[in-house]
């Protein structure tokens, strides 16, 4: 397998400090951002590479001799919001994303499946968490109809150009989890959709991701490798559905989700946390995670993700990257041995 970086948490430097920082750390992959919540600060000029083939190698150079090389595009973002202005420019995002990666000879883009309104004329998104009433199906109905039409057109794009698009289920989002995933293909019949397996989002829903990579098979397409701690004094208080977040001021520092919708504060002594790999579950099950993706795909590409706020940049990093290598060697070593 391809273990590698997914490049958000390196934006504060240059690509080749970040190539060099991945390099340092044993790992081959570096999973670019393309657009959606976050600019794509690795590659700003996506527009010049989709038309120029002298932009577009200039690009691939800078890779040459670093020993790390492209794994996968990342366009996370809501292609479905109701607010047009961050809809329709989340939703053009992953098709340019689309696009890109078929000019830079990748054939993986991560994303979301996205959240709709509620009803037309809707302009917040709206998750429904427990549809117990009839009301909540009604609301889904409305909101399978708008997914499905907007993942059949983007299948067929994908499909044109040879790319895999990578759901990742994370709530919020109308795909969640493996249920959410068979549903949208039976409805758009998509041969070019599947899915990130980011274990961090199924840990905290009490779901097994190793269970659930065995359970989608070969639907499963990249992965994300993030950890995630349940405090389970607090837990035991407010469950895993914990909402005590506090809105940032504008002048405080924050992260913005599109339109004037930004990323709040996590709530304190919070009923779980996403960690470095290591500090929720041992490199005994990252080694059965990525033996259970490796049954799908030898060359399946695992990247880190890292948003443990309690540890720096490179430190986080390196937590997860010696858990994540020491899983495969221990998986290397088990295969060698049958």
């Amino acid at each position: 397998m391809k273990l590698g970086v997914y490049n958000a948490i390196l934006h504060d430097r240059p690509l080749p400090e970040a190539l060099e920082v991945i390099a340092d750390l044993g790992l081959t992959g570096i999973e670019i951002n393309t657009g959606g919540f976050l600019p794509p600060v690795h590659i700003p000029n996506i527009d010049q590479i989709l038309e120029s083939d002298a932009a577009r190698d200039e690009y691939l150079a800078i890779f040459e001799g670093t020993g790390v090389s492209m794994a996968g595009l990342n366009c996370n973002g809501n292609p479905l919001h109701p607010n047009r202005a961050i809809g329709d420019k989340h939703a053009e995002d992953i098709r340019r994303s689309i696009r890109l990666a078929h000019r830079l000879g990748q054939n993986r883009v991560v994303t979301m499946s996205g959240l709709p309104g509620g009803e037309p004329g809707a302009t917040r998104a709206n998750w429904i968490v427990n549809a117990w009433n009839s009301a909540a199906l009604d609301v889904l109905d409305y909101q399978w109809e708008v997914a499905a039409a907007f993942w059949k057109e983007t299948d067929q794009l994908a499909r044109d150009l040879d790319v895999k698009v990578a759901l990742e289920l994370h709530p919020q989002n109308l795909v969640f989890n493996p249920a959410d995933v068979f549903k949208l293909l039976e409805l758009t019949k998509a041969t070019h959709i599947g899915v990130e397996l980011d274990a961090s989002h199924l840990f905290w829903q009490q779901m097994d991701p190793v269970a659930v990579v065995r359970h989608l098979g070969p639907l499963v397409v990249q992965a994300a490798a993030k950890d995630v701690r349940v405090n389970t004094e607090t837990a035991a208080l407010y469950g895993v559905l914990d909402n005590r977040f506090r809105r940032l001021l504008p002048e405080e520092e924050r992260t913005n989700l599109g339109g004037d919708e930004w990323a709040n504060e996590w709530p304190k002594e919070s009923a779980w946390d996403f960690v470095a790999l290591g500090k929720g579950h041992n490199t005994a099950y990252w080694t059965e995670f990525l033996r259970a993706l490796y049954e799908v795909d030898p060359e399946m590409l695992v990247n880190i993700e890292h948003e443990d706020v309690s540890l720096g940049r490179i430190e986080g990093l390196e937590v997860a990257a010696n858990v994540l290598k020491d899983a495969d060697a221990a998986l290397t070593a088990s295969l060698v041995q049958r």
